[in-house]
């Protein structure tokens, strides 16, 4: 099996990059517009911002918006178009070596770990949904599944047979587990915020 899906281009999961990817990007550039706009003007009005609850305007302006220094959109201007690149030489017929394979691994595992933080810095400290933010949440989730669970049924990362196996049988149900995900932060979120009776 091994053999077999190293062979195999993996092209829904290359598809799913560019997608995927362009949603980000387009999310990652609309808020670093909007972060110009506050530069430019503090009090400025941004289309994002739909209420007390829902708006960019406060994570923007906080720390959390620029955690090493610059803002964080910049960080997906940069990550998400190296994904659609990606996506796109999978497409024409690029092979990556396992190094590529499992550096991306890392990168989307890093994404992840950083959109969690987020979430709970939106939902326990700042009290605000980003809608912008949001898209890029959604999109995380997704597509670190979708990487982790290939290396791991390719064999890209090396682990136990069983574990391929469950990888395997996983992989079908990627929407159903992503959709799991975004229950389980919609609960915690209305549990904290109780966005439901705010918005």
């Amino acid at each position: 099996m091994h053999q077999t899906e190293q062979i195999k281009r993996p092209t829904g999961l290359a598809v799913f990059m560019i997608i995927g990817g362009a949603i980000a990007l387009a999310a990652a550039f609309a808020l670093t517009l909007d972060k110009i706009a506050i530069l430019e003007d503090p009090q400025a009005q941004l289309s994002c911002n739909f209420s007390v609850l829902v708006g960019c305007s406060t994570n923007l302006g906080s720390w959390q918006g620029a955690l090493f220094g610059f803002p964080n959109p910049l960080i997906g201007l940069i990550a998400w178009t190296v994904v659609i690149t990606i996506g796109a030489a999978i497409l024409a017929g690029a092979r990556f070596a396992r190094w590529f394979w499992i550096g991306l691994n890392v990168g989307v595992a890093l994404a992840l770990v950083f959109v969690i933080w987020l979430m709970g810095q939106s939902f326990f400290v700042l009290d605000v949904l980003c809608p912008w933010c949001m898209v890029t949440w959604v999109v995380t989730i997704p597509m670190f599944l979708a990487v982790t669970l290939y290396n791991l049924r390719t064999g890209t990362i090396p682990v136990p047979a069983g574990v391929r196996r469950f990888a395997v049988g996983a992989s079908s149900w990627i929407v159903v587990i992503t959709i799991g995900c975004y229950l389980v932060a919609a609960t915690v979120a209305q549990l904290k915020m109780d966005f439901l009776h705010r918005l």
